[in-house]
Formats: structure tokens, sequence, C-alpha cells
């Protein structure tokens, strides 16, 4: 039967198995599915979803709502609320292999799992923890129930999984990752694993600017004197901030519906029966680098500071590299922490940031607050938290208020330093000293115009230049953009220009597909029509000619659109209006797209609506706009390669109306549809005709017209019904 393996054998075979073991990965914690089912039946939700799969979810109790929230989200977009949860706990790497060690290394640096779980009980008050908790249990019955779905390790989920969500997310909208890349610099391999933390966490494609517009008015300036509030944030059209609708409403005060991203327990932006808001991303100055000195460039444990050596803090990081089957490399790099923050250890020194929110959990906290207001004064009271660190806000409700809020968690620092480039770390005068209060920050309420509005441009043309917050009462280390964008001119110029906008009039200006004529990408048009080098280039004579005609207007019959608008991204970026940023050569730009659309459509002048797609499954349409028009569209690949898929820009949207006795008129769309991941769903792509169409649904906002088009209505838990 063979013989016994002695000498070298043995020792090749020890290895092997050692091997084995080695990298054989750990089985996970076992998840009790009975006990998951014996939890759920501390709560009772109602899932009704429309006729469009939306779920409406009602509940005695707030609990009851979320844990009937993340049921019916994990049912529609499981493996997104998954992942998630495992990029939150810094273990994704285990699932994903190499690129996403950096991303789980940085949760880990920047102490996501230890900041929550150290201030999980002592910063959130006990009805967010349920709140958080309820919306774990939710999440683990649907594992119980569909053990096939869900990855060994996913459940059981905690309510510090579900803080941690929102901990781990919420720097990298201010660009905290951004920052993390240019410390670095010159050391390329890291960069660009720290840039990919975007990629990994948000599924935010490389260049991809994520945008959002926000409007408002008053009785004062509607026709008819109501008020009216646009929700429209930009995001990619799928992945962990891609935006999900449903509308929640208990028996405790909560009613709300709008959208939320996977693994959050409430509605991050939307509006209820008394008052709406909407969010677009700012980036104050909210991320400071230190260059500390330290015992050893390598492989530090102390640095100078206030005169003196202190040590490091330092710690292991472990984690897990997928490589193929059921193996894994294990992984084990030290983290370190000084006074300034986490300290990272690279070819070009050793340097420590400090961020806004750092190593605050009480985000979730601040947005269930502004879930609950009934009224401004509540509202603006939950603002107030600044655990939310950035962010634009336009509010508006039923009595007539409206505003607007540049909100940002500043730090107290010294206002006398160039905190743009990196600052000595021992000069302990240098040390953030806290968080400047709410208020600090430019804001305008129920302004004499009576509008608002935000395109992520600067806050200091937020309404009509009487009503502007003045750019001198802010100084420049607060890092406020003066800055616009072609959303910013165009929004001005119609809700600006509008004293008497009807509703029809704000809902058509919402879909401009027009570029300004002093925008970026007009300027741009105008400079290569003009260009000399351009100009004795025959070959780009056909080019010139066609873009010299071009009215600004990106809609589907249009042929100079995609030429333009595809040679001003290919030049400037997915950010077209970013004043003072270097333009590449606009000319060989022309030259690369010119020759782009001839490969791949056999013509320099193709239709836009055949260039940029809306693609979801055997749905295939034309697009009305484009990069930074208030219609927003990104298309994303090669027009040498034929059609573009669009892959982000407008995707929820809401729009609120109050008529002055504080009834709710609801206008909805979602760019595909509430079924994210299923695409036997009738529900995988029902809207994206409506979407495409610039049309709406109206969501039904009474339990009586819920159940007339309801296409299913269930109970999950085991407490008494849902009345």
């Amino acid at each position: 039967m063979g013989k016994i393996l002695t000498g070298a054998g043995a020792v090749a075979l020890a290895a092997l198995t050692g091997a084995a073991i080695y990298l054989k990965t750990p089985a996970p914690a076992r998840f009790d599915a009975a006990a998951a089912i014996e939890q759920a039946a501390l709560y009772d939700a109602r899932i009704i979803r429309d006729r469009y799969g939306v779920p409406h979810i009602y509940g005695a109790r707030d609990v009851d709502a979320a844990f009937g929230l993340a049921y019916a989200h994990a049912q529609d977009d499981w493996k997104t609320i998954e992942e998630v949860l495992f990029f939150s706990r810094g273990v994704l790497a285990q699932r994903k292999g190499k690129d996403a060690a950096i991303p789980d290394y940085l949760v880990a640096a920047l102490n996501v799992p230890g900041d929550v779980h150290a201030k999980y009980d002592t910063d959130l008050p006990p009805e967010t923890r349920a709140l958080a908790e309820a919306y774990a249990d939710g999440v683990n019955l649907y594992c119980a129930e569909q053990k096939n779905r869900c990855a060994a390790g996913a459940a059981p989920v905690t309510g510090e999984d579900i803080v941690a969500g929102f901990v781990s997310r919420t720097p990298f909208f201010y660009g905290l990752d951004e920052q993390l890349a240019a410390i670095f610099e010159g050391n390329v391999e890291i960069a660009e694993a720290a840039a990919q933390s975007r990629e990994a966490l948000l599924k935010i494609p490389r260049g991809f600017e994520t945008g959002s517009n926000a409007m408002a008015v008053a009785p004062s300036r509607s026709s008819d004197g109501h008020t009216r509030l646009m929700v429209n944030s930009h995001q990619p059209y799928t992945g962990p901030v891609a935006w999900y609708e449903a509308r929640v409403k208990s028996e405790e005060g909560w009613d709300m519906i709008g959208g939320l991203f996977p693994g959050a327990p409430l509605i991050l932006v939307g509006a209820g029966p008394n008052l709406g808001w909407g969010l677009t991303v700012n980036k104050p100055d909210l991320v400071d680098v230190f260059a500390l000195s330290v015992d050893n460039e390598k492989k530090p444990t102390r640095y100078r500071f206030n005169g003196a050596w202190k040590d490091l803090e330092i710690s292991p990081v472990k984690f897990r590299v997928k490589l193929f089957g059921p193996f894994s490399l294990p992984v084990t790099r030290s983290k370190f922490r000084s006074v300034h923050g986490p300290v990272f250890v690279t070819d070009q020194g050793v340097f420590a940031v400090s961020y806004g929110g750092a190593g605050n959990v009480r985000a979730i906290d601040q947005w269930y607050r502004m879930n609950k207001a009934t009224s401004f004064s509540e509202w603006s009271s939950a603002m107030e938290m600044l655990a939310i660190p950035s962010f634009n806000a336009v509010y508006g409700d039923g009595e007539g208020t409206i505003a607007y809020f540049y909100n940002m968690a500043i730090p107290e620092r010294s206002a006398d330093v160039d905190w743009a480039k990196a600052q000595p770390g021992d000069d302990p005068d240098l040390l953030w000293t806290g968080v400047r209060p709410f208020g600090t920050a430019p804001e305008v309420i129920n302004p004499a115009s009576g509008y608002v509005v935000n395109s992520n441009h600067t806050p200091f043309e937020a309404s009509a230049p009487d009503d502007n917050p003045n750019q001198t009462d802010f100084p420049p280390h607060y890092g406020i953009a003066n800055k616009t964008t072609n959303r910013g001119l165009r929004v001005q110029a119609l809700y600006g220009g509008d004293a008497s906008i009807t509703e029809d009039e704000f809902l058509a200006y919402k879909f401009d597909h027009s570029y300004a004529d002093n925008s970026r990408v007009m300027e741009l048009v105008k400079n290569l029509v003009a260009n000399e080098e351009a100009q004795a280039d025959e070959m780009l004579a056909p080019a010139l000619e066609l873009i010299a005609g071009w009215d600004g207007a990106v809609t589907p019959g249009s042929r100079a659109a995609a030429l333009a608008v595809l040679t001003a991204q290919k030049a400037r970026g997915y950010l077209l209006n970013d004043q003072g940023a270097e333009t590449p050569d606009a000319v060989a730009a022309l030259r690369t797209v010119s020759a782009g659309l001839k490969t791949g459509f056999g013509r320099i002048d193709p239709p836009w609506g055949d260039v940029v797609r809306l693609k979801r499954g055997d749905v295939d349409l034309a697009l009305k706009g484009g990069p930074d028009t208030l219609r927003a569209v990104y298309p994303g690949g090669d027009p040498a390669q034929g059609a573009l898929e669009a892959l982000g820009g407008d995707t929820y949207i809401l729009y609120a109306d109050w008529n002055g006795s504080r009834d709710i008129e609801i206008k909805t769309i979602h760019q595909f549809g509430a079924a994210t991941l299923d695409e036997a769903s009738p529900h995988y792509a029902d809207q994206a005709p409506i979407f495409v169409a610039e049309e709406w649904k109206s969501p039904p906002m009474t339990l009586e017209a819920l159940l007339a088009e309801a296409t299913s209505d269930d109970r999950i838990g085991g407490r008494e019904a849902v009345e």
C-alpha cells in the first residue's frame, strides 16, 4: 500500500501541511439563525410595496419601522449591504483580495471599529442605539431565512456594525481619501492604493466627480404661494452609495420618504408631512497634515512634541488577504497614532493627519433627529450637533421656511497658518482644540428673494446678491471655495431669474440640459475654435466647424454635443467647471475624441442620444443631459468602443410641494427601480423609461391609497399586528 515518507519527503509534506494550515481561512463565528428568528419576534413591521415595488414600512414604534426597513432593503440589495458590512469591519480583503488591503488598513488606521466600540454606549442615546440594533436584527432575520444568500461571516450583524457604516463612509465625501493619497505622493504604489479606497468603498470610478443639486422656493417666490423643494443628489448608479427609495412611518411620529444608502437605518435625504431637505457635497478644509520629527524614519516609536519626545501609540493591525479558494494570507501591519491623529510612515517622511469628524460616532444620531423633526427649530437643533462633518443642506417646510447651510465641522485652529501645507507636528499651538459652533459657516435663512439653491458651487451665491453671505466674513483657513459650476450658473439664471415660479417651471428648470455661455465648457469650445494650432490642422477643420455652431444644449438629437462635451471631459475631467484647474492640451483632446468617434460611430457628429445610454439589463435608452448640467449625466468608457454607458449623475430625485396648509405633494423617480440587484424582478428597471422621459411617479402617501395599488403586503416579526 505504498511506503511511509522519510527524510526530505516527510519534511516537504510537513511544510505543505503547515502552509495549508497557515493559509486556511479560519471559519467565521457561528451564526445562530434560530436566535435571530427568536430576536425578530420582539418587533412587528408591515412592509407594503407600491406599484413600483418601493417598500412602505409601517410600525407601531420607530424600531419596528427600522427593523422592517432592513429586511426590505436586504431583499432588494443584500450583496451591497453585505459589502458595506465587511468594509466597515475592515475585513473586505479577505473576500476581495489585495485590492481591498489598503482600505482595510485605513479603516483600522482611522480607528473606525475602535471608536465605535468605545463610544457606542456613551455617545449614542438609548433610542438611537435601539434603532441601529433593530436594523441589525432585521438584517439578521433576512440571513436566518436566506441562509444560502448571505456570505459566511456576514451575520450576525450588530448595532455597532451599522454605526461603523456611517463613520467609515462620511469622510470620503469631503475628500479624506484624496488627502491620504497626497500624503504618499512619490510612493506610487501606496498612493495608488490609497486612491483606490474610494473605489473600493464607494464604487466611484477613478476621476468620477459626485455632485448634487438642491433648490427651495418660499411662498413669496411661487406663483401660487406654495413652498417647493427639489432633492437631487448625484451619485453612482450602483454600489454602496447608490440611492435606494423607501418610506417609513411609525406611530411614534417618524414619517419620511426619501433616499438612503445600503446599511442606513433611516432616510438620508427626503421629505415628510412637515419638512424636507436635500444634501450636496461640499469640501471645506477639514484635513490637516503634520510632518513629524521621529526617532527612526522607517520604524518610528517616538516623535517630538512641545520640546520633548513622546511615545507613538503603536498597535498591530491584523487582516487576511484572499488568495484562492479557502486560502488567504494573514497580514500584520502596525498602525500609529499621535496627538494629532493617525500617523502614516511613507518614503517622504512620517505624517500625522487631523480630519473632520474623527472619533465622532454620532452622525447616525443627528440624522435620526433630522428624521424625527417636525419644525425648523427641531431640525436646525439637530444640525447644531455637527456630527455630520460636511455637506451643503437645503431645507423647506410646510410653514414656508426655506434655508441653506454650508454645513462643516471646521476645527478650532490657528488662523495665521497656511493649512494647505504640511505643518510641523511638534508645535503645540497648531493642535486642533475642538470644533467651531454651528452658525460659524455661511447660511441663508428665509431670504427676502424667496429662494435658495446649491449645485456644488460657492455658498456666496446661494440666493440673490443681497441675501448672500459675505465672503469676507469667513477666514481663508476655512477652505470655502469661491468657485461655481455650470449647474451653479444655470440654477441662478433659472430659479434666480424668475420672480414668480410656477410648479411646471420649478420642475422644468431642474431638467435643464444647457451649458451657460460663460461656463468652462463653452470657454473651452470658444478657445478651441480660435486656436491657431487647431486652425492650421486641416484634419480638424470639420471638428472646429461642428463645435463652432454648437448651442450648448445636450439633447439626444444634438450632433455637436458628443464632440464638444467629450473633448471638454477629456481635457478637464469630470469636474468641468473647476476654476483655476490646469487645462491639459485641449487641441490634443479634440484630436483624440474626433478619432474615437470616427472609430466607434463612423463619424464625428453622432447624435448625443446614440453616444450616451442608460443601460440596465435589456433596457438601453438614450439620455438627455451631460456632465455638470442640471440634468446631470456622467458617461464612462471610450467612444472608440461605441456607445458610452451612463455611470451616474441624476439618480434618485424627490420633489416636495407644501400648499400652505402643511399638506404635501410628493413626486419621485429612480434611474432603475426598487429591485436593485434582482434581474428577474419586474422592478429591476421599470422606472428607467420614466426617468429617461424626465417624468415622475407619485408615491401613495396614505395607507388607503397604498393598499389600492399594493403589489405585496407582508408582516415580519412577532408582536401584535400593525393596524
